[in-house]
């Protein structure tokens, strides 16, 4: 049964009301979409919680985890971690995802503009670093390389993984260049129609060897395009290696 967005506000509104209760949280925020008020009807609840110099996170992460499954309908957890802070990630019954950050003291503040303090005091964070434009053309040239073998030796899902991930770094590349969101495809619908347009052939269509050889080379030629914009001498090296590549 789907969520509706008053059942996410209410059990956000609980688990807020659970954290001021717990000693053992010292602060607590909303994160997310609901930080900037730009939620909609597919959003999750994203809480990060600032624990006390004192408390246990295991024991806290547990409590917190028996919570979740015992009352709030909770399926299956899955873990992120960035530095010492966990971010515990529940899916419930309803479809409702629930992102919960466990923060040492140190580390509970905002890692981006969406962070809305409810309670307890925030310390500031190193921002989240942007990925490399260089680093990103690496990896794209690095797909590519396995996109070729791949489809030398007849790994077709291999292959169409392998295009996938140069037109993946590709689009990173995009909105770095065009100041969006970067991150999991977060900015993609922001970027031009004609920027996205250019991308639209490298999309593999069947597993037969004719299409992912035509998949292939529009994602070379989609990448080799945008080489430029980070470094006009570093296109015009990879331009050889990577036209062989698809020959």
């Amino acid at each position: 049964m789907m969520y509706t967005p008053a059942d996410r506000s209410g059990l956000r509104d609980a688990l807020v009301a659970q954290a001021r209760a717990d000693t053992r949280v010292a602060g607590a925020a909303l994160t997310g979409s609901a930080a900037v008020g730009a939620e909609d009807q597919w959003s999750d609840i994203d809480l990060a919680l600032g624990l006390t110099p004192s408390a246990d996170q295991s024991a806290v992460l547990a409590e917190w985890t028996a919570l979740m499954y015992g009352e709030h309908g909770a399926v299956h957890h899955t873990d992120v971690w960035s530095r010492q802070t966990v971010y515990r990630v529940f899916l419930l019954e309803s479809t409702l995802q629930v992102d919960i950050a466990f923060a040492p003291a140190e580390e509970f503040g905002a890692l981006g503009p969406t962070f809305q303090l409810l309670f307890g005091e925030a310390v500031e964070q190193p921002a989240w670093s942007t990925p490399s434009p260089v680093d990103l053309v690496g990896m794209g040239w690095l797909y590519a390389l396995h996109a070729r073998s791949s489809i030398a030796r007849g790994k077709a899902w291999q292959a169409e993984y392998m295009i996938s991930g140069v037109r993946d770094h590709v689009m990173m590349l995009m909105c770095l260049r065009h100041d969006v969101p970067h991150s999991q495809g977060r900015g993609l619908h922001l970027l031009p129609s004609a920027t996205t347009a250019a991308v639209e052939p490298t999309l593999v269509r069947s597993l037969e060897p004719v299409e992912l050889q035509r998949a292939f080379r529009a994602s070379v030629d989609v990448l080799l395009s945008e080489v430029p914009y980070v470094d006009e001498e570093l296109a015009v090296r990879l331009a050889g290696p990577l036209r062989a590549l698809t020959a």
